[in-house]
């Protein structure tokens, strides 16, 4: 297993690496943590003919907070960063918690969080917890920069709104109002298996204790990470009971629509994305409490 012929850059500044991604377009792949890309490289799926190493560029491995609460992470921090950052766990320990369920130690002291959403897996962790909170992804290139929305982001198996010129320069993540919980579950065969199917859910209440707001985001349950809208809908204005909570969890199974694998059906899926979401719903509002 190797892979095909490359030819290597390692610019050490941003502009550089946007002028050689210029240059080159779909033809050229950015390394960050290689984690996906690598193996990818070894098997042949990916057959970049320029590989544009990121690791060299000063300032993408940001981790900071803005003065209004909202979380920046460059594209080339290190999942370990972010996930024994003790203020990131306080402010967003959906973040943490899901975290611990990505690969094992050894690939989170390597990978990073841009390389992940870049590559875009429907199966992976992060994607499903940018939709949940509602994450930016700045993207940048020599022609200038953009927002996007993590919802707009994800477009399709392994695909995202990137152009062939752009890079996904740092995740942006608002900060949760008070009253706000927050929970992540999956189920994997094995513990650093890909999920068969999981789900990250934030839930806010008002001062009387009712859902004023509500996000629930699968994995592993399309061809994308998907959200459950009406799910979340059917949440807002309740107390979030036990009867609330089911009924919503009924609605999340009619929203998903996976795909399937080696490990799991269809259907199995669909079960586990119900049960999933009663779970996780009735955990994130009780911290919510």
């Amino acid at each position: 297993m190797k892979p095909a012929p490359f030819a290597w850059h390692a610019p050490t500044t941003p502009d550089a690496a946007l002028a050689l991604k210029a240059q080159h377009g779909d033809e050229a792949s950015f390394l960050a943590g290689g984690q996906s890309l690598i193996p990818a490289m070894n098997f042949r799926v990916a057959q970049p003919a320029v590989l544009i190493d990121l690791n060299r560029v000063a300032g993408l491995d940001a981790l900071r907070f803005e003065a209004d609460g909202t979380l920046v992470i460059g594209a080339t921090c290190r999942y370990r960063a972010i996930e024994h950052d003790a203020e990131v766990a306080r402010r967003f320990p959906l973040l943490v918690e899901a975290l611990a369920e990505v690969a094992h130690p050894q690939i989170r002291s390597r990978g990073t969080l841009g390389g992940n959403l870049s590559h875009a897996d429907p199966v992976s962790e992060m994607p499903a917890v940018m939709l949940a909170l509602d994450a930016r992804f700045l993207l940048r290139s020599a022609r200038g920069h953009r927002l996007v929305a993590a919802r707009d982001f994800f477009v399709a198996p392994l695909t995202t709104a990137l152009a062939p010129d752009e890079m996904l320069a740092d995740i942006r993540i608002p900060s949760l109002p008070g009253r706000t919980g927050t929970a992540f579950l999956e189920l994997a065969r094995r513990r650093g298996d890909y999920a068969m199917c999981g789900i990250a859910v934030v839930v806010t209440r008002d001062e009387g204790g009712r859902c004023c707001a509500a996000r629930l985001a699968f994995l592993g349950a399309g061809p994308t990470p998907t959200p459950a809208h009406r799910a979340a809908a059917a949440l807002t204005g309740t107390m979030l009971d036990k009867s609330a909570i089911e009924a919503a969890a009924l609605l999340a199974r009619e929203e998903v629509d996976p795909l399937g694998s080696v490990h799991a059906t269809p259907a199995y899926q669909r079960h586990l994305a119900g049960v999933l979401a009663a779970r996780a719903l009735a955990i994130a509002a009780e911290r919510a409490a």
